[in-house]
């Protein structure tokens, strides 16, 4: 059984802020750009000869890297796909949100912030690694632990902004449904062409969730 991380063990972000704002110094912003141009230059390869014929060694050539090094930032080739730049800006901007604020609306809140700022060729390559992990056997199962994984983040984020305990059942279950929303909000995104209105979907279906899942 996995147990809920305390809130002070939250991650910290250390990828760019929106606008290019090292979080933290020039040494993690270097790192994160090295492991933005790995994951780039691997969605580019996977959509031009597919996830199975594309190699480690192929990627970390396209990134001018060697491969120890592509294997300092992903320990798998599947971790280049399931890695989200976004989390650690999505949780910074959280915890940046009016404490009058409830969990759902911070959680709206932070994440318009940070999808708002994205550029159009960020954005393509969010559908992109969402794409990956739903149609490619390898990854689904991987991809389930990763919802496995938010679901416990959104429950120490929301008991972190209430005073609360993440084991609590009903901050678990806000949780629970929390990820669920957003994945309903992706989905359309990660299945149609062209891909919807992101932020609006995020906006409805958080509404849905504060009337109470009324039909």
């Amino acid at each position: 059984m996995r147990h809920p991380r305390p809130a002070t063990d939250l991650p910290r972000a250390t990828t760019p802020r929106p606008g290019g704002a090292p979080a933290g110094g020039l040494r993690e912003l270097k790192k994160a750009r090295t492991r933005e141009a790995i994951q780039r230059h691997a969605l580019e390869l996977f959509r031009e000869q597919g996830y199975t014929q594309t190699t480690v060694e192929a990627i970390a050539e396209a990134a001018e890297v060697s491969p120890s090094t592509f294997y300092r930032y992903f320990p798998t080739k599947e971790d280049v796909v399931l890695y989200d730049a976004l989390d650690p800006l999505v949780i910074e901007a959280y915890r940046r949100q009016p404490v009058e604020l409830d969990p759902l609306d911070a959680l709206r809140a932070a994440f318009q912030e940070v999808w708002q700022a994205l550029s159009l060729v960020e954005i393509e390559g969010q559908v992109e690694r969402g794409r990956l992990a739903l149609t490619e056997p390898v990854l689904q199962g991987r991809y389930l632990l990763e919802l496995v994984r938010t679901v416990s983040l959104t429950a120490d984020l929301i008991a972190e902004r209430l005073g609360r305990d993440a084991s609590e059942l009903e901050i678990r279950v806000t949780a629970g449904a929390a990820t669920g929303a957003m994945l309903a909000a992706l989905l359309p995104a990660l299945t149609e062409d062209p891909v919807p209105d992101l932020g609006a979907s995020v906006d409805a279906v958080i509404d849905f969730l504060r009337r109470g899942f009324r039909l």
